[in-house]
This record gives structure tokens, sequence and C-alpha cells, in this order.
């Protein structure tokens, strides 16, 4: 495979040599054999900066929602094998291994799989021609391409609308298939004739052969039952222009950025994930493009990640600054903006803790009983209750994001401002509540040590960009303020017995706080709170080292002694891992950072991408990929590579 090209089929008798990232694993079934869930790991996601579907490593793919990342799902397999929809592509002969690889310094996935018959290469994209395209076209493109011998397919696409309660009819017309239901058409124009399928015949299928060289083409589309233009039809020729131009976006916009550090290739997969999650129209940053998949293995921690929290867009604002992106932390800011200033005022705070895609706030909650979940996981949820929560963390990092915006980017305006202060405001008669803080606790609100240090930057940074820019503030009050936040930290946030900073603060002057250790509290000197060299701080890191951290891996608090209001257990948090690296590199223990740090990067997926958690056993759970995680691997990489340096 070249770099300059798409796959070409190999002439010289060799064995095709393996890309950087492959994975490879055997396989014995054979398309006739059951639909079974695979691990999450064993996925890559596509996307057109609009939303996203994620493919297997069996070339299948089983999640799309279209239009919107936070559309309803018509390929949703991954959350039920039966009833939730998937598209198949499938050697019609014994797979004896499969590996997957983007397409270099692009978003172009290639799923090969290795057969008795010869080799054949899935090629999935979803086109991206030019920067904020007013007359973009979603489309999702797969193309078969025969590399060795001679193969024999089978495409089976059925889609299962609205989470797979819609119904829909199908109609065929030679190579073109419409699904129609209520609310969408789903069309799949091909370069060969489908034929109906599945027992209630409502599924299309197609089956192909293949010799060295040649290629097949499918392309997806979705649009309103009203919409009543033609289908267009994408011919080889077009389809390479549309690759080739996709190849062309990826890499001019990767070429953008500074990094030149010892970790290239994470770090500009991880930009290029987090890309890959950006809704463009409005510079919203969604945290996982997934919803339901479980922190336990059959649990019922199974959440929808598919909206805008503000401390994920805030952190991205920081780790794409680091890169060099400013012209997506500048979206990312003005999405911020726009959604503080929709919000208001109100008895739970002028924000919001997460927002739809457009900055919505209503997001009710509810469960879809008819899907059986991820191997079994349910609940399966839609919507997300954490939208009602009080978290008074996200204050802090709001405020950061308007100081690093107003630092390394174009400034805040005089509106952003006279908003940020009626923010502050409420604040500063609010920071002394309870809350949910940043793990969204399900046990009812606490007094977290966590979100008593970012109401603390909240307030400093506020003084930090009125006295830079000499805007009117009434520095006064902030100060006093913020030295109380300050204060309360260092008396009710520190546990003498366990001689480290805990999660909750004491309840009084004088008592112990309860003896819970917190991840989060990692941060304190990424935030300037403590230096990194307080004895205060180092002490917390050794007891975090002891209590929470598993070979690398981090717990983000001991669920069985905080109480967190919900059932079962869960895995490490990936975030919290790549915290620890960055602690660590901040108190100057360089070496066990850059073991720590190697160390994290094997339990990546062949991708390079990671999901929420990692389990005991080291497979990937909750949803995929995670905006967050990726985030805090940006900072711990350039963080390191400068310590180093």
């Amino acid at each position: 495979m070249t770099d300059t090209g798409p796959p070409r089929s190999s002439t010289d008798g060799t064995t095709p040599p393996h890309e950087p990232g492959e994975q490879r694993r055997d396989a014995e079934d054979t398309p006739d054999a059951p639909v079974d869930y695979l691990p999450i790991a064993e996925h890559g996601i596509i996307g057109d900066l609009r939303t996203a579907a994620l493919v297997g490593t069996d070339g299948r793919i089983d999640w799309f929602c279209a239009p919107r990342f936070d559309s309803p799902s018509l390929f949703g397999g991954l959350l039920d094998a039966d009833r939730g929809g998937s598209w198949r592509m499938d050697p019609l002969c014994r797979v004896a291994s499969r590996q997957q690889f983007y397409f270099p310094d692009t978003n172009i996935l290639v799923t090969r799989m290795l057969t008795e018959d010869g080799i054949v290469e899935v090629q999935d994209f979803m086109p991206v021609l030019r920067p904020r395209d007013p007359h973009h076209q979603q489309r999702l493109v797969r193309r078969v391409v025969a590399v060795r011998g001679r193969m024999r397919m089978r495409s089976l696409v059925a889609p299962r609308l609205d989470y797979g309660r819609a119904p829909h009819e199908l109609a065929l017309s030679g190579d073109l298939a419409e699904f129609t239901g209520e609310e969408m058409v789903v069309s799949v124009r091909a370069g060969v004739a489908w034929r109906r399928a599945g027992p209630a015949g409502d599924d299309a299928e197609a089956s192909f052969a293949l010799t060295e060289g040649e290629s097949v083409l499918f392309v997806l589309r979705t649009r309103d039952p009203g919409d009543d233009r033609p289908d267009e039809e994408v011919t080889p020729d077009g389809a390479e222009r549309l690759f080739r131009a996709t190849v062309d976006f990826w890499r001019a916009w990767l070429a953008r950025s500074t990094y030149t550090g010892r970790w290239r290739e994470m770090v500009h997969r991880s930009a290029l994930t987090l890309k890959l999650l950006t809704h463009e129209p409005t510079g919203a940053l969604v945290a996982a493009p997934t919803l339901g998949l479980p922190e336990e293995p059959g649990g019922v921690r199974n959440w929808d990640y598919r909206y805008v929290w503000v401390r994920d867009a805030a952190f991205s604002l920081y780790a794409l600054l680091r890169l060099g992106f400013t012209d997506e932390a500048e979206a990312f800011f003005g999405w911020l903006a726009r959604s503080v200033r929709r919000c208001g005022s109100g008895p739970d705070g002028p924000l919001r803790v997460l927002y739809s895609i457009d900055g919505g706030f209503d997001l009710p909650e509810e469960e879809l009983p008819h899907l059986e979940g991820y191997r079994g996981a349910c609940p399966v949820r839609v919507g997300n209750n954490a939208a009602g929560q009080l978290q008074l963390d996200i204050y802090g990092e709001l405020f950061d994001a308007a100081y690093l915006f107003n630092k390394y980017g174009a400034g805040i305006s005089w509106e952003t401002w006279s908003d940020l202060v009626e923010v502050l405001d409420w604040l500063l008669d609010n920071w002394d509540s309870a809350d949910a803080s940043i793990w969204e606790t399900r046990s009812g609100p606490h007094r977290h040590t966590y979100s008593r240090v970012m109401c603390w930057v909240a307030v400093e940074r506020m003084v930090r960009i009125a006295r830079q820019r000499g805007l009117p503030a009434d520095l006064v009050r902030w100060t006093s303020v913020r030295d109380a936040l300050y204060r309360q930290v260092m008396a009710q946030g520190w546990n003498d017995r366990l001689g480290c900073f805990v999660q909750r603060l004491a309840d009084g002057e004088g008592e112990q706080p309860p003896e819970i250790l917190d991840a989060a509290l990692l941060l304190m000197p990424m935030v300037k709170f403590l230096s990194p060299r307080d004895e205060r701080f180092r002490a917390t890191l050794r007891a975090i080292g002891d209590g929470l951290v598993a070979d690398s891996l981090v717990f983000r608090y001991d669920a069985s002694v905080a109480g967190d209001g919900l059932d079962g257990t869960e895995g490490t948090f990936s975030l919290c891992s790549f915290w620890w690296v960055e602690a660590l590199t901040r108190t100057g223990r360089t070496e066990d950072a850059r073991l720590a740090l190697e160390k994290t990067f094997t339990f990546a997926n062949h991708l390079g991408q990671y999901a929420e958690q990692v389990g005991f056993t080291g497979e990937q759970l909750g949803n995929f990929p995670q905006a967050l995680t990726h985030l805090a691997l940006i900072s711990a990489a350039v963080n390191l590579d400068r310590a180093m340096d």
C-alpha cells in the first residue's frame, strides 16, 4: 500500500507487509455463523464532522447514527446483535486473520481480511471535502478491493431505524436499495444488484466476486422522506475523487499540528480522533459517539455520551492550543460562550453540566427496554440525567478555558466578559454548596474537595484576566472569596490520618474528612492550586499511588468506600491514568512518568484509540472512543516531552 493512492493489488507473490498499528486475530467464523458482539476495542471510527460510525475488525458497521451524533441509530447492533441492525461485508470463505489500520495521516479506515482464497480490503470513509462546507453531502462510502486471489463476497444491509423501534419498507431497483421509514430514508447504491433478505424480507443482500485488482463500490445516504431528489450515482472514478479529496482534507488539517515530540503517532492519532468527535457546524465536541457501552461487563453503568460536557470542551481548548489548532479552539470557545448566554440564570445556576450539540439542555434520560444491551449489559439509556445535576467544578473549567483563550487565542470580547462576570456573580454566592462534582455520582450531593479547587480556579482566572486586560471587576470581593476557597480546601480537605487530600471536605472545623481517595486531585498542580513540589501534594500523590494505581492504570476512586449510589463495579479510568503520568512529570519523576505513559499506551486498541475505561483483564470498557481520554493523552505527552527536553 502506497502513501499516495488507494490500496493496490500485490503482484510479486509476496505477503503484503503489516502496516503500523495493525491488528491480527484468528477467526473460525463464517458468514453463516451466529451474529455475536465484537470486543469494544475491535472497532475503528470514521466520520464526517457531523456524525460517526464504528467499523469492526470483521468489516461490520454496527453503530451509526445519522444525520447527527445524537440522532437515533440506524445501525445499532453494538447494543443488540439481533435487533439493532448492522451492515456486514463478509468473504464467502474461511477467514484466517483480519487486520485494520488507517490510511496514513487520515481517518480513512482499511479493514484487510486474509482468507483461504486470497486477500480483500474494505476501505471505509465518510467524505469531507473542505472545511465548514455549507453544501456538505453526508455519505458513507465502502469500497471493497481484491488485493490477491479471487474473492467471493456478500454484503448484507440490515438497518433498524430509531434504535430498532421504527419499521421500514424496502424497495429494490437493480443496484439501488431504499429503506423508507416514517422519519428517514436510507439509500444504498452499489456496483452490484441487490436482492431481498432477512426473515421479513426487508433487508438487502448482494453477492459478488472479485479478482485481483478489481473493486466494488457501495455508497449509503440518508434523507428525509419528503426529500424527493434522485439518488446520485457515484462512479468508480467519482469514488476515487472522493477518496483523494478526503485524504487531502485530513492531511491538510493534520499538517497544522506543531507537535514534533517523541510520541507523534499516538498524539496525532488522538488529535485525528478528537477532530472526528467535533460537530463542525456548531463547534461542539461530543464526549463519545456511542451510548450504552458498559463500564463493567454485563453491568448497569451504561450512559449516553453523545453530548457536550462543559469540562470536555474546556479541556479540549487546552489540548488543541498546545498542538496549534487555534481554529478549533476558537470554535469550541464560541460554542461555550453561546451556551452560557443561552442558559440565563436559574436555581441550578447559569451553567449546565452538559448540552446537546446545538446548545440545548433538556436531555431527559429514558431506557430502551427492547434492546438487550452490549453482551447483555442493560438498561440501555438514551439522554442523560446528569444534565440536571449541580457540578460546581465546571465553573473552574469554563473560566480556565476563557483564560487560555484570552491568553493564546483571539481574546474574549466585551459581551463574553459581561456574561462571564454574571456567571461569576452567581458562583460567588453559591460556591459553598454540596454538589455531584466531576464523577457525577448518584448518591446525593456532597461537599467535594475537587469542586472547591475548581471554584478557586474560576475566581483566580477571572482575577488574572481582569488584571491582564484592565477590565472592570470587583477585585476586592473576588480576591476575598478566592482566599476563602483556598483556606477551606487546605483546612477541610486534608485528612491527617491518611496524610493527604481526600475526596470530600470535613463537615466542620477541626473534624476529619472521610477517608476517600480521589484521582481528580491529581490535577491540583496542573491548575496551579499547589506547587507540584509542595509536600502536601507529594503526599497525596503517594497515597493515590498506593490506593488507586494498579501498574500505571488508575481508578478514579474506590466505589466500595465512596458509595456512589450505583450497583456494580468499574474499571480503571484511562483519563486518570494520563493524569497520573502528568502528575509524575510535574513532580520531577520523569522516568516513572515515561514508563507509566508507555504502559498506558499498550492498553490502546490496535488503532491507538481508547474507550473510557480499562477492565481487570485489559479489555476496553465504556463508551468508545472517549474524548477526555485522548485530550489527557495529548496533555501528558506534550508535558513529558517538555520535561525530558
